[in-house]
Formats: C-alpha cells, structure tokens, sequence
C-alpha cells in the first residue's frame, strides 16, 4: 500500500475549520442567552491548541510538522470567560455588540478554512487529470 501525507494538510485545515464551526455555534448561543441572568459566555480556543500541536513535531518546517501533526490531540477547548466577572447586576456577562464582531470574524475564518480545503482538492483533481 502507498503511504502518503497528501491529504494531512487537508486534514488539519478540516480541523480547524470544525472548530471554527463550533466556535460561531459557542458566540451564537451567547447572543441567544444575552438576558439569562447569571449566564456565563462561552468561547472556543483552538489556536493554541494547533500552535502547541505543531510545535511539539521534531520538525522544523511547517510542511513537516503538519505531515506529523496527532490529528486526535487536535480538539478545540470549550471554556467559559471571565466566568467570575460580570459588569451586570444580573451576573451576566455577554455583550451582545462583542459577540456580533466576534461572530463576523469567526464567518471569515470559515469561509477562508473552507475556501483552503477546496483548493487543496482543486489541487489534487488537477494532478489526476
């Protein structure tokens, strides 16, 4: 059988754009419990979790250490912010005008992960071709 890590850069990019999904699904349900008293919002990190990952490889170069990335340590952490704090009399501290930026980012960040994932697949169809 052919061992190959084509497709380990299109796996991490399917990574990251999962938790870029969960991450808009976390900031929409902020919004969604904007006047629940007491509600705590939760984010989404995954960033962190890809820079640890990667630099963990023995390798130096990105196109190395991604082909050695441990796809399966590559889960996005659902955490609650500031989960002490709160500005608000009812101890909810979701700012609604806060979530709406961050919401917006995040669509970009999507749609640029899914953009990446179509052309490595535009890519691979062009190789075959």
């Amino acid at each position: 059988m052919l061992n190959s890590n084509a497709f380990s850069y299109v796996d991490v990019l399917g990574k990251a754009a999962d938790a870029s999904w969960m991450r808009e699904s976390a900031l929409a349900n902020n919004i969604a419990n904007v006047d629940t008293p007491g509600y705590k919002r939760q984010d989404v990190e995954f960033q962190n979790v890809l820079e640890s990952e990667l630099k963990s490889t023995k390798y130096k170069g990105l196109n190395d250490a991604v082909n050695n990335v441990k796809l399966d340590r590559l889960d996005p952490d659902i955490y609650t912010d500031y989960g002490s704090f709160s500005y608000r009399l009812d101890g909810n501290n979701v700012d609604v005008d806060t979530e709406n930026v961050e919401i917006a980012s995040e669509q970009l960040r999507y749609q640029t992960l899914t953009s990446a994932v179509s052309r490595e697949f535009d890519r691979f169809k062009s190789v075959i071709k």
